[in-house]
């Protein structure tokens, strides 16, 4: 598998700049009982094949990372790379991959796991489900 990188620049990787946003719609979610509900009819960055966006604050306990990956599946991941800073993650378009914001460029598959890069441990996927207009992380 030939990895690709996504391109920011060197500034943007050694400050660990994530090049995706929080929601633009800031309640376009809510977390209770373990799980992180998101209204996809809210979540903009989320309505078309390839968008992203990453959720933390108010009471969620993990940062995480959705992806609408251009296979057509929601994807999501807790948002902390496994290696030195714990920077968070970005996917990467053209591929179903997702990569560290920092120059190190850890590289992960659809799955979590690593397939660049110098990150020890695969990333957590947390399993996610619709239903109709929501998207159900359950965060473990």
């Amino acid at each position: 598998m030939t990895v690709k990188f996504l391109e920011r620049s060197f500034f943007q990787r050694l400050l660990g700049i994530s090049a995706t946003t929080m929601p633009i719609i800031e309640d376009c979610w809510d977390y209770s009982d373990g799980k992180l509900i998101i209204d996809l009819g809210k979540a903009l960055e989320l309505a078309t094949p390839g968008g992203a966006s990453r959720f933390e604050g108010k009471n969620l306990p993990k940062r995480v990372l959705v992806v609408y990956g251009e296979d057509g599946e929601y994807r999501a991941f807790h948002n902390y790379c496994t290696h030195l800073g714990h920077r968070r993650l970005d996917p990467v378009p053209g591929t179903n991959t997702v990569q560290c914001c920092s120059i190190s460029k850890s590289t992960y598959d659809p799955d979590g796991e690593k397939i660049f890069g110098p990150a020890p441990h695969p990333i957590i996927r947390f399993p996610v489900k619709k239903e109709q207009e929501n998207l159900i992380v359950s965060i473990n």
